[in-house]
């Protein structure tokens, strides 16, 4: 697992995990948050707090994220390091907030269980398990962020949640400015 630090003065690492709804990704920022001490900022959690969106999609049942407004809200926060941010999404993050990018990836019939039993049906269902059969946040990953530092990891149990959160607790501490 590669990582690099373009330059920047920060003294903590900030790292991106993301992946389609389902593959683990507040699960793993958590724990991962919990091993290290920094701080877990899930942007979904952030958008409907600070009402940084632009109102409900009634076919996704979500909001509408105003991406300028997340960056505007996240930026002195990430100057300063030591963050975990948690989105489904990546390609609007500026590319010098990360040191790290992880692509946590679900086997498709785990995923489609997890997405129904927290209601997922429909069109949000099935555009989530195209998604991820597709690779899609694996490649916006890699086209919005330098290669050396998006990693794939796989999120099917919870022993690769809890080798995930080693293996990035291990990266975070051997991370040098």
């Amino acid at each position: 697992m590669a990582g690099a630090n373009s330059g920047t003065r920060r003294q903590k690492p900030n790292i991106l995990i993301t992946g389609t709804p389902g593959t683990g990704k507040s699960t793993t920022a958590s724990a991962l948050a919990e091993a290290t001490s920094f701080k877990h900022i899930c942007v979904g959690d952030l958008v409907k707090d600070k009402n940084l969106h632009d109102g409900w999609d009634d076919q996704f049942e979500s909001h509408v994220i105003n991406e300028d407004l997340v960056v505007d809200e996240l930026e002195d926060v990430m100057e300063g390091g030591g963050n975990i941010v948690d989105y489904h999404g990546c390609d609007f993050f500026p590319e010098r907030w990360f040191d790290l990018v992880v692509v946590l990836q679900t086997e498709n019939s785990i995923l489609y269980d997890r997405l129904t039993r927290r209601g997922y049906s429909g069109t949000k269902l099935s555009n989530n398990i195209e998604c991820e059969i597709f690779q899609v946040m694996l490649e916006e990953a890699s086209d919005s962020y330098e290669e050396e530092i998006v990693t794939a990891m796989q999120s099917d149990t919870i022993e690769d949640i809890d080798d995930n959160v080693a293996s990035l607790t291990e990266w975070i501490q051997s991370w040098r400015p």
